[in-house]
């Protein structure tokens, strides 16, 4: 079952023409004649077809006669007593396959029933009417746990689907919730496409669907069931051939006509949908793969209130106007090209930004003993598979033919770093060792998943890693908390913490991954002691290679962006053969003996290091992650107004008359001598005008010079973000200015004040 969410989250981010961020378009009501059910859109076709597709019949039949055999299967399971844990502890009794989530809910209060969206049994996301089968743990979950908005859009997400089925005759693929909403992907007959005169048809049938209260059945199928039951649709057989495994099962649920493989969980009925909205439609390829059959894909938002439909749609407005993209273009901060698609080209506004936020982490590196290296773009495919990149990882990699052998431009710095520890022979004293990299990266992203600075083929990143004792590791991690706080601190950012343990399948012993996790935990504690933000565990989330703490942040709009991550890695170490002199008395065998012998062979079959040597453990961090993604986050979330140290428009100076253009230049010249950056505005238009551009393009501040200013040597500063500032105040000593602002950017201040 596994395998299916697997393939769909493949798919996701895989568009044609699909813009996240844009504004999003409502669509204006079209008139509708209630006896014919046509709509006075461009074309005259019904709001549904009529009669339905063939292909929904044979699904319910199929349903119905399987429905009855499983009702009748778990009829004959015995209601037996089983305890019900609640999260205050409190237990309630209930009876095996016949109590439901939905019925505690409900005896402990209506309201809450009528709020909770879905359960988690013992861990596991479980449909309210869904029966338990014996004694467990219960927790209730409503559209404010993140859970509980996911199985709340992906239900909405069914009802699109359906919609999309009566009215189009399309093979449905996948249905997912995403970050502010869902969409569902299909083809149209013939080819067809989506037009914005389908989104109110749409809009109408589910909320026709919605008003019948249609409930959301679970079944469990197997392979060949489920084959017989998608028959006729092509895209579902690939995903049951490709992802379930023969002699399996997995399920399907059923709300009104449309029937569809899903994993779920779903909430009780439509009918818990209040407010639904068609926001866009895109273009997008089958399993996000270029070579495959492009597909239509149609976004929807919706919400258990309609107040909450409403202010999404002011924060959506909101979203629009900080679009980087936008802001990018007009600021001249970076374009894209259609002949290097998913590289951005920083202009010199956008390259000052870029700098600045490098010039900041390299002082902190200096601060806090990193080492920055160089290392090469381009490596030979054989240290892909020393790392194990390669068996994993090929397909988002650039690969090259270079003198018949197998090149891929380095997608991570990780194994270059390797060779780096590994170049000589190293010991305890040098530990920890950290290894700082703005070494170009590519990744091969499909073209339909770029989207401007957030999804790019070539980036950078602050990517460091750390080689330590696992004793060190405690102490290592405390320090990288203290990092984040102080990077995060500049920008306003607050975030959160996760802590991913071992999952199932894992390299290692157990042992090594108990005493990582601990130590993990311990950081982690001491974070929070500090006054840091509780963390959360993330059971079983862990990387297969070690433990690792996710770091989300929180932007102006509240919207959520994982841009750290501390990750503990035995893998590498292990594949590279990276060992480092202890300093533990051991005793020398004859060179006779360990001549041709490199390393001691440990359990497992696995090499161990040699005698009197230890694997260092190596984490990997990242706290701004890609400078590009960093930068999309950060236009967005100061909408432009940069602070005056990462700002490449800090200043302007306008002259109020001709006479003083030469004070102009000279201020000009005497700033920029302090590496400010000081523009002027010398052209024929009014004062006004210059000042009201120069408000629009978001200079920090804007000096008004006259004879008065040019005669005592000073300047009327005018502060983006003081609306006091903005007529003729006092006069400030030019040497005075200078030195505030240059105060104001060393010190690195949020606040635009002097």
């Amino acid at each position: 079952m596994d395998a299916i969410i697997d393939a769909v989250e493949g798919m996701k981010g895989a568009t044609l023409h699909d813009s996240p961020g844009q504004k999003s378009q409502t669509p204006k009501k079209d008139k509708k004649d209630k006896k014919k059910g046509v709509t006075s859109s461009e074309d005259s076709r019904p709001m549904e077809l009529s009669p339905a597709p063939e292909y929904i019949a044979h699904r319910a039949r199929l349903f119905e006669r399987l429905k009855a055999e499983y009702d009748q299967k778990v009829s004959q399971n015995p209601r037996e007593p089983i305890n019900i844990t609640l999260g205050n502890d409190r237990v309630e009794i209930g009876k095996a396959w016949e109590t439901t989530p939905a019925f505690v809910a409900k005896s402990i209060s209506s309201s809450l029933s009528k709020r909770v969206v879905v359960a988690r049994v013992d861990g596991e996301l479980w449909d309210l009417d869904r029966p338990l089968e014996g004694s467990c743990r219960l927790e209730l979950l409503d559209f404010d746990d993140e859970e509980g908005k996911k199985v709340f859009w992906h239900s909405s997400a069914h009802i699109l689907g359906e919609a999309a089925e009566r009215r189009f005759g399309c093979h449905l693929c996948i249905g997912p919730p995403v970050q502010d909403g869902f969409y569902y992907e299909m083809s149209l007959p013939d080819g067809g496409v989506v037009q914005q005169s389908d989104w109110q048809p749409l809009k109408n049938i589910a909320e026709k669907a919605i008003k019948d209260k249609q409930p959301f059945e679970r079944l469990t199928l197997s392979k060949t069931d489920l084959l017989e039951m998608f028959r006729d649709n092509k895209y579902k057989q690939h995903i049951i051939k490709d992802k379930i495994a023969d002699g399996t099962s997995t399920t399907v649920y059923r709300c009104g006509p449309l029937i569809d493989l899903c994993r779920g969980p779903h909430v009780p009925d439509t009918g818990r949908i209040k407010a639904f909205e068609i926001m866009k439609n895109s273009a997008s390829y089958f399993l996000g793969d270029a070579a495959n059959d492009s597909l239509q894909r149609i976004y929807g938002v919706s919400f258990p209130d309609k107040k909450l439909m409403e202010e999404h749609k002011k924060y959506l407005e909101e979203a629009a106007k900080r679009d980087h993209r936008k802001i990018g273009i007009e600021q001249e901060l970076f374009f894209f090209d259609e002949d290097s698609p998913g590289s951005a080209f920083f202009a010199p506004n956008g390259t000052i930004i870029f700098n600045a936020l490098q010039k900041m982490l390299r002082s902190e590196y200096w601060k806090r003993d990193y080492q920055e290296v160089t290392t090469p773009n381009m490596y030979n495919t054989n240290l892909w598979k020393t790392s194990g990149h390669l068996q994993h990882y090929k397909d988002d990699m650039f690969i090259l033919p270079v003198e018949k052998e197998e090149f891929a431009l380095k997608p991570m710095n990780c194994p270059g770093h390797c060779k780096l520890f590994k170049v000589r022979e190293r010991s305890y004293r040098e530990l920890p060792w950290r290894v700082a990299d703005f070494g170009v990266l590519h990744r091969n992203e499909a073209s339909g998943a770029l989207s401007g600075l957030t999804r790019v083929r070539r980036f950078q990143q602050d990517d460091t890693h750390i080689f330590c004792t696992q004793d060190q590791i405690t102490e290592e991690i405390e320090g990288l908390f203290d990092f984040l706080r102080c990077v995060y601190g500049l920008f306003g950012f607050t975030f959160k913490l996760k802590l991913s343990t071992r999952p199932e399948k894992f390299l290692g012993d157990i042992n090594t991954w108990d005493i990582a996790e601990d130590r993990l935990e311990k950081a982690l504690n001491s974070f929070t002691a500090a006054g840091g933000a509780k963390w959360e565990k993330n059971e079983g989330d862990g990387a297969f290679y070690g433990p690792k703490i996710d770091i989300t942040i929180s932007d102006a709009l509240r919207r959520e962006f994982q841009c750290a991550t501390i990750q503990l890695d035995f893998q590498l170490p292990q594949n590279f053969g990276l060992e480092y002199v202890t300093g533990e008395a051991t005793s020398q065998p004859k060179a006779e003996e360990t001549e041709g012998k490199s390393e001691t062979k440990a359990e497992g079959g696995l090499k161990g290091p040699n005698p009197g040597c230890a694997r260092p453990v190596m984490i990997h961090r990242a706290i701004i992650g890609s400078f590009e993604r960093f930068i999309g986050i950060l236009t967005e979330h100061f909408a432009g107004k940069w602070p005056f140290w990462l700002s490449p428009r800090q200043v302007l100076v306008i002259p109020v008359m001709p006479s003083v253009s030469d004070y102009v230049l000279e201020v000009q010249r005497i700033f920029r001598g302090k590496k400010l950056h000081v523009h002027v505005d010398l052209s024929g238009n009014t004062m006004q005008k210059k000042i009201r551009t120069g408000q629009l393009q978001q200079y920090n501040f804007i000096f008004v010079v006259g004879l008065q200013e040019k005669e005592s040597r000073t300047v009327n500063i005018r502060n983006r973000d003081d609306q006091a500032t903005q007529t003729k105040g006092d006069l400030v000593p030019l040497q005075e200015a200078l030195e505030k602002l240059v105060a104001l950017r060393k010190e690195r201040r949020l606040s635009n004040a002097v």
